[in-house]
């Protein structure tokens, strides 16, 4: 993966379910999986979201957007957080280029 984005989750019960969660928002990439024993990196090409729409139907339904921050302790590429979504993707400079 030339440009991967995306969270580093604490390892947990309801991994699986974020992953399906994060799958399902993004169903026209490969999302990836790396499995470190204590945490769970997650990550696409060049931009992955989630919704709490999503996370709901996977986690059920009283699921809040916010609770996702106690799960993810770090993640690559630049996070844009909204009420209903939260987006990773890659970092680029003001020229429009890729920051190496």
């Amino acid at each position: 993966m030339k440009n991967p984005v995306g969270p580093v989750l604490r390892m947990g019960d309801r991994i699986d379910d974020v992953v399906a969660a994060i799958r399902a928002d993004n169903p026209d990439q490969d999302i990836e999986v790396i499995d470190r024993g204590s945490y769970v990196r997650v990550q696409g090409e060049e931009r992955v979201r989630v919704t709490e729409q999503t996370l709901r139907e996977h986690l059920g339904h009283d699921y809040e957007l916010r609770s996702f921050g106690t799960m993810m302790s770090s993640f690559v590429g630049r996070v844009v957080t909204s009420s209903d979504e939260i987006v990773w993707e890659k970092i680029r400079n003001g020229r429009g280029g890729t920051v190496r």
